[in-house]
């Protein structure tokens, strides 16, 4: 059933040109009509000649302009790592009080952050955080001995990149509130880690074959990409 709010939405945008995205935000946030502030998405359609379960992409990103949302960051670290967790911001700092816990089954935080030697006693917890997405992994720099900068850039504005079992890719880049400039600039910094991570791949042709962008609970348009990925 959908709403009386979604029927005054436009209808088949989908069919519309690609456009840039600068031409296609102001319809993005003209279609927010509800009473929250919704999240600018995008969501990339990875291209059928590639075989899909064979493509495994996972990367993060650093936002210049955020994501406009709050993260819980826990660290799991030794002793004498805890005071630069607890200054850098991070939410919830333990050893092996804490691993108990997560071994339990409480997952109260959004990121996990864990230094190498204590990633030993963690990685037999992947039944417990694979599943969420929220086991820490040395290519995403979520398992590192500088926690100051881990920390910092979960809380910052990090989103992680990873194609989902279909083939696409789904992120949010900021939120309505935010200046066209600043969204632009998020999309731009996704755009670059889909170039690295391109060349990093065994693919044949391009990587991404459609892109789109809607708000949370708004229409999706399609983008015209300025570069193949």
């Amino acid at each position: 059933m959908r709403s009386k709010r979604f029927k005054k939405l436009p209808e088949k945008t989908k069919e519309l040109p690609s456009e840039k995205i600068d031409k296609i935000l102001s319809s993005i946030k003209s279609n927010c009509t509800t009473r929250f502030d919704e999240s600018v998405d995008l969501s990339f359609r990875i291209n059928n000649k590639q075989k899909k379960n064979e493509i495994n992409l996972r990367t993060v990103v650093n936002l210049p302009g955020g994501t406009g949302k709050s993260v819980k960051v826990a660290v799991v670290c030794e002793e004498a790592k805890s005071n630069e967790a607890k200054d850098a911001g991070a939410d919830i700092v333990g050893g092996d009080d804490f691993i108990e816990k997560i071994k339990s089954g409480e997952l109260n935080f959004d990121k996990l952050i864990c230094t190498s030697s204590m990633m030993i006693k963690l990685s037999k917890l992947g039944k417990v955080l694979g599943p969420k997405g929220l086991m820490p992994n040395p290519k995403l720099g979520t398992v590192t001995n500088d926690i100051k900068k881990a920390v910092n850039e979960a809380k910052a504005g990090q989103v992680e990149i990873r194609n989902d079992k279909d083939g696409n890719i789904g992120l949010s880049i900021g939120k309505k509130s935010f200046d066209d400039d600043k969204l632009i600039k998020n999309y731009q910094a996704v755009i670059e880690a889909l170039e690295k991570e391109k060349s990093n791949l065994t693919i044949k042709g391009d990587l991404v074959s459609q892109a789109f962008i809607t708000s949370t609970m708004g229409v999706s348009y399609k983008i015209k990409l300025e570069k193949s990925l």
